[in-house]
């Protein structure tokens, strides 16, 4: 469960701060307004700073004000336009068309983009059924400007004073799916639970994971100035290191379950897991309660116990049973462990200590670490080409739009076209996957919100009661939009029914209609979700071709990091940042892929090895600076970094016949090849001669890298060829 959705943390998370702040201002603006003027006035204005709320979101000030100032502008003039145009009926029908199609390419823009989509659709909607005198146009978007300037002060007022609170309120959310993610990998030590699937779920989670990770990088490392903001500082970094060491404890779970089966340390192992989970969770707990955190979970009963098998199986190697590899592997889980549970304790008390300023990279540029936010027109222009996705999804719901509005008017009730065109604006998304999970949210949720409003007018028909409802819908609406979309398309049916209700009491058939059409609109969104589709698998070479290049990248800055050439782990962090987001955006891509037709299907089994294979690939070099660190004492720099150097050039030979037709035997002939074998001889031999206990678990880990690498390059052909 989403931990936002425990009653013991939905309080505390951004996601309710949003419905709040949202409701206070809707309300506020409202009731101001209703002072000086009408209802039909505090309507409009109230509509206005609607338009502006769907684009509250956590973002930098910076951010937040040029997005909230981009809604206001967009939706004021697409106001004015669709008013002025409503009494020309085959002008209004042209215009609702291009602004359809103008809203959706503005797509092009990322994720962020599409709330100011929806707020310009909304509107033009909520325009088109009041046809007015050039007079009354202007004057209906000068008070629809009203409201959503007022918002946008509003916001912008609020997130100034927040902005510290919001910061910790995001980064908790980072904190409370890292300890999701430990849940996932605690899993892997229970036999009940089958290991590919397992790590497929880990892999899903991991791009979800990502994402949170990265909203906390934009609100966190963009600003921070003082000493509040030097705890989420370090609190944040703390977060990534451990994420890194949580990375480096994948080992082979295949052989540890064969080994240990039957002994109760698989157990000990799993519980271990759980408890650093719920510690890290009590950190992200303390967090959104403006609290110092402190450890409330001690290990030492599972650290003893995993000692004391530790002791049993050397017991038996002593008597001559063959159970080394057995004693490693487990040897190497104990060591990682304790690495992890102490990052923890670092977590808690990153979460304590009081800085005068941020400790963080002095003068370093963070650019790289965060989304950045460019709003030009050419990039609008690059896809107005036939083979653009975006451009495609545009005609789409223009076709879908027109469509609507057709059936609209042929209905034989009195039917409001606006709420046909709502819906299919509300469900018509850029992929397949997003219309499907929309449309089945939004006919569920509005059956819900429905009945909810039957019942309350036939019940409790009490002005005191309706206000209530109002308001508590106005709240969840916001709330659940981006937690539950379904809660939401209960709470907005709810919110939108009572007030129709209260502007036209004695229409008694006006919840069936809304039934009607939102079923008609999300009819007709379905049928026109495979016109000029754009199936995921088509986007799978150029997202497989990024991953490789991103990991020949991370491969560089990782093995310089390993052989000390820099002075700091800075660019190896950026990297890392980078191949994460590349392996989540082709995570993701597959996910939504899954959600198609079968027939769109492709390369399934070979996408998700690919993945799994470059999650491992970070996770051996995650495991390689943790053996340098355990074992530094001592350690032969020369011979270790000639060691790493040998290999890094192995793995980028074997990465850089990616695109090479013949990759997979390029890459096994490369890494086979006589003067290969010979290399690594040598530095065999030549480690040989140091005497250093890190070299087994060095040379293990290498032989593993190169292995992987060898399975990426055979997977990412099979991709290709079947997608091609």
């Amino acid at each position: 469960m989403h931990y936002a959705l425990n009653l013991r943390t939905f309080f505390y998370s951004h996601y309710f701060s949003l419905g709040l702040r949202f409701a206070a201002g809707l309300v506020g603006v409202t009731l101001i307004t209703l002072q000086f003027a009408d209802m039909a006035v505090a309507m409009t204005v109230c509509i206005g700073a609607l338009c502006t709320a769907l684009m509250d979101m956590p973002s930098p000030q910076r951010h937040k004000f040029n997005e909230m100032s981009a809604s206001v502008l967009l939706c004021s003039a697409v106001t004015l336009l669709i008013s002025l145009c409503a009494p020309y009926h085959w002008l209004l029908m042209t215009m609702l068309v291009v602004v359809s199609f103008a809203a959706c390419m503005m797509v092009v823009y990322g994720r962020k983009s599409m709330p100011l989509q929806l707020a310009t659709l909304f509107i033009m909607t909520m325009s088109m059924e009041h046809s007015m005198t050039v007079r009354e146009s202007f004057v209906h978007t000068g008070l629809f400007t009203l409201g959503a300037v007022a918002y946008l002060a509003y916001a912008m007022g609020i997130s100034w004073i927040l902005r510290h609170r919001i910061k910790q309120q995001v980064l908790a959310e980072a904190l409370f799916e890292l300890a999701a993610y430990i849940d996932i990998k605690a899993d892997f030590y229970d036999t009940r639970y089958n290991l590919t699937e397992q790590f497929n779920k880990l892999i899903r989670h991991q791009s979800l994971l990502a994402d949170r990770q990265q909203a906390s990088r934009d609100l966190i490392l963009r600003s921070h100035n003082n000493a509040k903001d030097a705890i989420v500082v370090q609190v944040h970094v703390c977060m990534l290191d451990l994420y890194e060491l949580i990375l480096s404890t994948h080992t082979d779970y295949a052989l540890l379950r064969a080994h240990l089966v039957d002994s109760p340390v698989m157990k000990t192992l799993h519980d271990l897991a759980y408890k650093a989970a719920r510690d890290i969770e009590s950190v992200a707990y303390d967090v959104t309660r403006k609290k110092s955190s402190y450890p409330e979970i001690t290990y030492e009963p599972e650290l003893e116990a995993i000692e004391a098998e530790l002791a049993a199986i050397q017991k038996r190697i002593d008597e001559g049973k063959p159970q080394q590899e057995a004693l490693a592997v487990l040897r190497a889980q104990r060591n990682k462990i304790r690495a992890i549970i102490k990052m923890i304790g670092e977590l808690h008390q990153a979460s304590q200590k009081a800085y005068d300023t941020t400790p963080f990279w002095a003068d370093a540029d963070m650019g790289p670490f965060l989304s950045q936010q460019k709003y030009e027109f050419r990039m609008i222009l690059s896809h107005l080409r036939w083979d653009s996705p975006i451009f495609r999804f545009s005609l789409r719901v223009a076709m879908a739009i027109s469509v609507g509005l057709l059936v609209g008017a042929w209905l034989p009730y009195a039917a409001h076209s606006y709420w046909i065109v709502l819906t299919i604006v509300i469900i018509l998304k850029p992929s397949f996957s997003m219309t499907k999970q929309r449309r089945r949210d939004r006919i569920v949720g509005t059956v819900i919100g429905c009945i909810i409003t039957a019942l309350i007018l036939k019940f409790l028909n009490y002005p005191a009661f309706i206000l209530g409802a109002l308001v508590l819908s106005t709240v969840a609406m916001p709330t659940f939009v981006y937690l539950r979309y379904r809660y939401a398309a209960v709470a907005v049916s709810v919110m939108i029914l009572l007030q129709m209700y209260l502007l036209a009491p004695g229409n008694e058939n006006l919840i069936m209609e809304r039934l009607v059409d939102t079923i008609v609109g999300a009819a007709v969104a379905t049928a026109f979700s495979f016109v000029l589709a754009n199936w995921e698998y088509q986007t799978l070479p150029r997202l497989v071709r990024g991953v490789l290049d991103v990991n020949l990248r991370y491969m560089q800055a990782s093995f310089d990091l390993l052989q000390g050439k820099g002075k700091d782990d800075f660019a190896y962090r950026i990297e890392r940042k980078r191949l994460m987001d590349s392996l989540a955006a082709l995570s993701s891509a597959l996910v939504r892929m899954l959600d198609e037709p079968t027939s769109k299907q492709r390369a399934v089994e070979d996408i998700n090895l690919f993945i799994v294979q470059n999650y491992l690939l970070m996770a051996h070099v995650a495991a390689l600076r943790a053996i340098l660190r355990r074992h530094a004492k001592e350690l032969p720099a020369g011979p270790v970094n000639a060691m790493l150097s040998e290999s890094h050039d192995q793995v980028v030979q074997i990465l850089e016949h990616a695109l090479d037709p013949h990759a997979a035997e390029a890459s096994e002939d490369a890494l086979m090849s006589p003067s290969t074998l010979s290399a690594q001889e040598t530095a065999a031999a030549a480690a040989a001669q140091v005497p250093w206990s890190g070299w087994p678990l060095v040379q293990r880990r290498i032989r593993l890298l190169q292995a992987d690498a060898v399975k990426i390059i055979v997977h990412s052909e099979a991709i290709l060829r079947d997608v091609s």
